[in-house]
């Protein structure tokens, strides 16, 4: 009864990103508290995503399906459904999961509540919540003076031109923000940002009316969780406060507290991978940091046992995130409910 009781009156954590590294994240965190909620970014349009997003004018599901996946509690076969995908006919390389959310619109007559009816067939932790219902695009501009549009289009163009990315912004720009989503955000008890693609996961959610604002104003813990490796097409060469740097070009002003870096050894093996597209673990360079007004955190959170993937451990991540809660956070209650005040 007591594990319940602290489970049940957990801090508001609002997530907010996309790709697997927030769902991976996410694992983690239902089991800490029930009163999380993500906050995904709508930019995708490739694979099955762009798929539906063409031929049905929706929103991109993807994201919204891993979170989901991430939040369940429902039985295994449920999950294997929503995560299988075709593989013959015309519904080639379709997730039925995706399928699901698309007639869940068409039964609901809106996108926010096929998500809102999907949450509650797979009995979820906590809320999953669009940034924008939208049709955006994403942008990227490179130092070269080039620019492409299309999420699933940037990391191959970058490659091709060989230099970094000088700027993301949206088309139609500042599109009108989901108002769950920035309810969520004003009322956190601890805001995340990523882990996750900086240019296509993290930063395209504060590029949506009202956003960033409302990350900057809050009273809330705000921790920026940054990726185990740089990511091939997207960040190669850059340190943790190179991903800071981003992040606070974008979103106009100071956004976090604290920078989350792993600190745990990557496998030989692993490194010489990723060495050759590249890639590195993202150092922690605290003095740089620093000097940006953000404090890092160096946790051992990546998941040293995986042989594959570099990534993060979602029990470790969790822990290290709930630890900085405690040493930094008051517990009081208002209105008979608990709220987790940041220490001045």
């Amino acid at each position: 009864m007591k594990r319940q009781t602290i489970y049940s009156q957990g801090p508001r954590i609002v997530a907010i990103g996309g790709g697997t590294g927030l769902s991976t994240m996410l694992r983690g965190l239902k089991r800490r508290t029930s009163r999380l909620t993500a906050v995904v970014t709508m930019a995708d349009d490739g694979g099955s995503s762009g798929m539906l997003r063409t031929d049905l004018g929706m929103p991109p599901p993807g994201d919204i399906r891993h979170c989901m996946q991430a939040l369940a509690n429902t039985e295994p076969l449920m999950e294997k459904l929503i995560n299988y995908r075709f593989t013959e006919g015309s519904l080639s390389g379709q997730s039925f999961g995706n399928l699901f959310i698309a007639a869940l619109m068409g039964v609901t007559g809106s996108f926010e509540e096929a998500v809102a009816q999907m949450g509650d067939v797979l009995a979820i932790t906590g809320r999953v919540l669009p940034v924008t219902t939208e049709n955006i695009r994403l942008v990227a501009d490179f130092e070269n003076g080039t620019q492409v549009t299309g999420e699933s289009k940037i990391s191959a163009f970058k490659k091709e031109q060989d230099c970094r990315i000088t700027r993301v912004h949206l088309l139609p720009e500042r599109p009108r923000a989901n108002p769950e989503a920035l309810a969520a955000i004003e009322e956190a008890d601890l805001i995340l940002l990523g882990p996750g693609s900086l240019y296509t996961s993290v930063i395209p959610n504060l590029l949506v009316e009202g956003v960033a604002e409302a990350v900057r104003r809050s009273p809330a813990l705000r921790v920026y969780v940054c990726n185990v490796m740089t990511q091939d097409g997207e960040t190669e060469g850059y340190s943790a406060a190179d991903h800071l740097r981003a992040l606070l070009k974008h979103a106009g002003g100071r956004l976090v507290d604290y920078c989350l870096v792993n600190s745990a050894p990557i496998p030989e093996a692993l490194l010489s991978r990723y060495a050759d597209e590249g890639c590195a673990p993202i150092r922690g360079d605290a003095q740089s940091l620093r000097e940006l007004g953000v404090e890092v955190l160096l946790r051992p959170v990546a998941d040293v046992a995986n042989r594959q993937l570099a990534r993060h451990d979602p029990e470790a991540l969790s822990r290290a995130i709930l630890e900085l809660m405690e040493e930094h956070t008051v517990r009081t209650l208002e209105r008979g409910e608990p709220r987790y005040v940041r220490e001045s």
